[in-house]
């Protein structure tokens, strides 16, 4: 009889409803040191992070995207908690970003990656401006937007900035060839060269040289290429070194859509290390003796003259076998040398 009551009971027990178990947060003490033994132990392995202060942990962020090598750690940084998913888009961590951490791929580029790059410019950030100017300007087709990023980082005495509002004002990019204005071209090449851009120092030697949209001074243009080929020789300049993010950029984006500039008839600057593509026809100016090649400034045709060019051009191959029968082009460096051998293309 027992028996049977004992298990009439546990089949009531089982019938009722159970109630809901409430789990409660466990509550931190004031500090971690507090906690003693074993308990201690375990919270300052686990909260201590908690418990750094903002400005302690807005150093080390700052600290990371100054330094990361590839945009994921940044990244990864942020996706990892709530606190830094918020300081991470903190001006402080934002306006030291590295050229690393901008580079963003032309096949990955979304609206996430322009908004983070807009971010990155609103904070203050230099480099961000450059590389979201030239690829508005170049890429998306947003001239005005794109030349006030550019103005903005130029103002900042970003050398790069600087020396592509040179470019633009020296081939009347995003208007018609009456549009140029030498002067002003001049005027960024020489802020440039004075920071240290040695491509804008060649520019500068050049105008210098030939008298575009300076005076001329023979003289002080050819001190300022030999200063650029000394740098050269003694190896503070590579020519094969990598591109900028930004030229790789838009070489990839380009590639990436092959019609686009075949529907308007243009062409990409032939130095890979570039990716400048004209903003109208016959904007860029081709090599004198081939033809088959075009540049956006003599610092593309120099670059690519020595690592390539200079074997494939026809006349250049020509000189090399006889240089005793081309003294005039032996003299102005073959297709697409450092002496200017590259006259603007008639539009």
């Amino acid at each position: 009889m027992e028996r049977r009551t004992s298990q009439r009971r546990k089949v009531a027990a089982l019938m009722q409803p159970k109630a809901p178990i409430v789990t409660r947060k466990r509550r931190r003490s004031s500090s971690p040191v507090h906690s003693t033994g074993e308990t201690a132990g375990n919270e300052i392995a686990g909260d201590f992070f908690y418990w750094m202060p903002d400005d302690l942990v807005l150093t080390i962020l700052s600290k990371l995207s100054s330094t990361a090598s590839h945009p994921s750690d940044f990244i990864n940084a942020i996706l990892s908690c709530k606190r830094f998913r918020f300081l991470c888009v903190t001006k402080p961590v934002l306006s030291r970003a590295s050229v690393r951490v901008l580079a963003v791929k032309a096949k990955n580029w979304s609206d996430s990656a322009h908004r983070f790059l807009w971010c990155c410019c609103m904070a203050g950030n230099l480099n961000a401006c450059y590389m979201l100017g030239m690829i508005r300007f170049y890429c998306l087709g947003n001239r005005l937007t794109g030349i006030s990023l550019l103005a903005k980082a130029a103002i900042g005495f970003h050398a790069r900035a600087l020396y592509s509002l040179a470019i633009i004002q020296f081939n009347g990019s995003g208007g018609s060839k009456r549009q140029k204005d030498l002067q002003a071209g001049v005027a960024f090449c020489a802020r440039a060269a004075s920071l240290g851009h040695l491509n804008a120092l060649r520019e500068f030697g050049h105008c210098l040289q030939d008298g575009y949209g300076v005076r001329q001074n023979i003289l002080q243009g050819r001190r300022c290429l030999i200063h650029v080929y000394y740098n050269e020789i003694t190896g503070e300049v590579r020519t094969d070194k990598e591109p900028h993010p930004v030229n790789v950029f838009m070489a990839d984006w380009f590639a990436q859509r092959p019609g686009t500039l075949e529907k308007e008839d243009l062409r990409l600057c032939s130095n890979k290390g570039c990716g400048r593509p004209e903003t109208r026809m016959y904007e860029f100016r081709r090599c004198s003796l081939c033809g088959t090649v075009n540049y956006c400034s003599r610092a593309c045709q120099a670059m690519d003259w020595k690592i390539s060019h200079k074997m494939r051009c026809t006349a250049g191959l020509v000189r090399l076998r006889f240089p005793a029968a081309f003294p005039a082009v032996a003299a102005i460096g073959g297709g697409g040398g450092d002496g200017g051998a590259v006259e603007q293309a008639a539009v």
